[in-house]
């Protein structure tokens, strides 16, 4: 097996995407963070503001942020002319907020690290925006839950 983050003498190069196909290319990414049970009443109660403000708002933005400095904050990522990326927040069960981040793309290279570093950044304001409340928050799950375009498509069992 050979990964083609690495040239022939095992040192880490962008891939060369220049002979690939431009197709639309599509990736969702989740976040899951744990809420103990005492906050999520809290937020509930409060239209889910804090002192800092905005919890899901501020978090969507930040996701979106997130996304489009990825190539910024991850070494071998392309650069990419994001065309689409939606943050979707949501409660799910007693204790979890679900982030569910989708983009698109026509080119060259899949959005798979885009979706997955704005569901993540969009986790951690999550996180920053209700630490006051408490420290026993956890961001226990981020995962690929699709992706299309390119080569091959990917479903995880949970998309």
């Amino acid at each position: 097996m050979s990964f083609s983050h690495l040239d022939d003498h095992d040192n880490p190069n962008m891939v060369d995407v220049s002979d690939k196909s431009v197709t639309q290319r599509e990736a969702v990414a989740r976040a899951k963070i744990y809420m103990p049970p005492n906050i999520m009443p809290f937020l509930i109660e409060n239209n889910f503001k804090t002192k800092k403000g905005a919890v899901f708002q501020t978090a969507m933005l930040a996701g979106i942020m997130g996304v489009k400095k990825t190539a910024d904050l991850i070494p071998l990522c392309h650069i990419l002319p994001i065309e689409k990326c939606d943050v979707n927040i949501y409660v799910q069960g007693e204790n979890e907020i679900w982030v569910d981040c989708t983009v698109k793309v026509t080119g060259k290279t899949g959005v798979e690290m885009e979706a997955l570093t704005g569901a993540s950044i969009a986790a951690l304001t999550i996180y920053d925006m209700c630490k006051a409340l408490s420290q026993e928050m956890m961001i226990k799950e981020i995962s690929l839950l699709s992706k299309t375009g390119g080569k091959s498509s990917y479903l995880s069992k949970e998309g």
